[in-house]
């Protein structure tokens, strides 16, 4: 039987009969909007539950995969960046010392 909105509407004038308008307000608000069947159980629950739980697992381990190729390549750059940088200054320093060695020597 398909339940649908007129026959809930003959329950609930049937029910107003035999217990009242309150107790049948009551009862047919407990009841699902749709059939049993479209209700979820606990067992449907823990279910969905594990499925999402898979779905989170599989896009936890694709973020990973993914930052740790950007984290390889950013500490590559990093290390180059860094030598670049050391190779310059020591340039810089050595300049700067054969300049104050030279204006030492003339003056």
């Amino acid at each position: 039987m398909v339940v649908d909105e007129r026959s809930r509407h003959a329950l609930y004038r049937r029910l107003e009969e035999v217990l009242g308008p309150e107790a049948a307000t009551t009862l047919i608000e407990h009841l699902p909007p749709a059939g049993w069947a479209d209700v979820a159980t606990r067992h449907d629950l823990a279910t969905l539950e594990q499925r999402i739980d898979l779905r989170f697992e599989r896009i936890e381990e694709g973020i990973k995969a993914a930052t740790s190729g950007v984290t390889a390549a950013f500490e590559h750059e990093l290390r180059a960046q860094t030598t670049t940088m050391m190779f310059g200054l020591v340039g810089v320093v050595l300049t700067m010392a054969a300049l104050a060695f030279a204006l030492a020597r003339f003056t």
